[in-house]
């Protein structure tokens, strides 16, 4: 497999990342608006307490709600924020706007750097990927966030973020953001066409090629609903099996929706001037296609988390609840490296959400604290 994308990046794919599932979307919509209501709802109630208490899930367990984590009073920063792409930078806005000390870890290697332009983001629709990041950093720096370049190594069990050659970061709280990695068939021209005109996400990339010759090389069990669901952009759709064998059922819902079956072997994408012109089957036969559509291996970039303990679920992602709260005290995830259903727009939704249950959890402990040293004070004058 072809590995694309590093670590300690943003968390957005392509142009914005899904499954190519209706069912997914519809999911990811209703979860992460759940999170998004639930924090919000919390924040404007005044509640001083964590959230999600005695509702949590049990896999974060009944006290984690209370639990002092880290260094505390002592910490450099309330939150340190691993990952600088849609989800990593804008919880560190709200967070700013929260007036809380944040810094921010950027590796500089977003994984959607390959795609021209992002869509599907209200306001932003055709904006280049690093354009969205850029006015990011500076909205950040407006209100004090501090962005380090560099690659988080570690982090401690008290909260500390160790980076590669330099310094560690003591953190109160700490949010993971580092995406994921695309890795590909390793096929001859997929490398060089990912992100061009070999594409992943129908909702990000379908409006640009409609009406096109459409491919969809057959590398994973979703392949086949990847080619149903193109068939919404293109009349001409082409599903290549390569080492797929579709069921009967499926060959008959690809039939009935009018997608083509070009049987064999591929043996690489053929590329002219620059510009993709087929698929080269084994034996020698090109299928012309302006573009293909290919389901990508997604590897979460999670072993900062994984390395502390954090528990996964049965799809062997680390869990969260809505908020991005892990199983592990003060520690959060958001974006891909958490959901690898979440488009740019939703990354940065999940990243808000984590922010205000982070900040939420911290005035929680602001408040303990402050009652143990008024008690404190009071008996000492009785």
């Amino acid at each position: 497999m072809i590995a694309m994308g590093e670590t300690n990046v943003g968390s957005s794919v392509g142009s914005s990342v899904e499954t190519n599932s209706e069912a997914n979307i519809e999911r990811d919509a209703a979860g992460k608006g759940e999170a998004n209501a639930e924090a919000e709802a919390e924040m404007d109630a005044g509640m001083a307490r964590s959230p999600g208490g005695g509702a949590e899930s049990a896999a974060h367990g009944a006290g984690a709600a209370h639990h002092t984590h880290g260094p505390a009073r002592d910490a450099e920063w309330d939150v340190v924020v691993v990952g600088a792409g849609a989800a990593g930078l804008n919880a560190a806005l709200v967070l700013a706007r929260a007036r809380r000390r944040v810094a921010v870890i950027d590796g500089g290697a977003p994984r959607n750097a390959p795609a021209d332009r992002m869509h599907g983001f209200l306001s932003r629709d055709g904006m280049p990927p690093a354009a969205l990041l850029e006015v990011g950093r500076t909205e950040l720096a407006a209100y004090g966030a501090e962005l380090i370049n560099g690659r988080a190594t570690e982090i401690t069990p008290d909260l500390g973020v160790r980076l590669a050659g330099g310094p560690e970061l003591r953190a109160r709280r700490v949010l993971v953001a580092t995406g994921l990695r695309d890795e590909l068939p390793d096929l001859p021209g997929l490398r060089e066409r990912w992100g061009r005109d070999l594409l992943h996400c129908p909702y990000c990339h379908g409006y640009e090629v409609r009406d096109r010759p459409l491919g969809v090389l057959g590398s994973h069990p979703g392949s086949v609903h990847q080619a149903l669901l193109l068939r919404q952009w293109s009349d001409d759709v082409v599903l290549f099996p390569h080492r797929l064998d579709p069921s009967d059922e499926e060959r008959e819902r690809l039939a009935a929706r009018g997608v083509r079956i070009a049987e064999g072997t591929v043996k690489r994408l053929v590329v002219d001037d620059d510009r993709l012109r087929g698929v080269e089957l084994a034996e020698g036969h090109v299928v012309p296609r302006a573009a293909v559509f290919v389901f990508p291996r997604m590897v979460p970039h999670d072993t900062l988390l994984t390395a502390l303990g954090c528990a996964r679920n049965e799809d062997g992602w680390v869990r969260t609840d809505t908020s991005g709260r892990t199983s592990v005290p003060g520690v959060w995830a958001a974006g891909n490296v958490a959901d690898p259903r979440a488009q740019v727009v939703t990354a940065a939704g999940m990243g808000a959400a984590a922010a205000f249950a982070l900040n939420l959890d911290l005035v929680e402990e602001d408040v303990e604290r402050a009652v143990a040293e008024r008690r404190a004070t009071v008996g000492a004058h009785r």
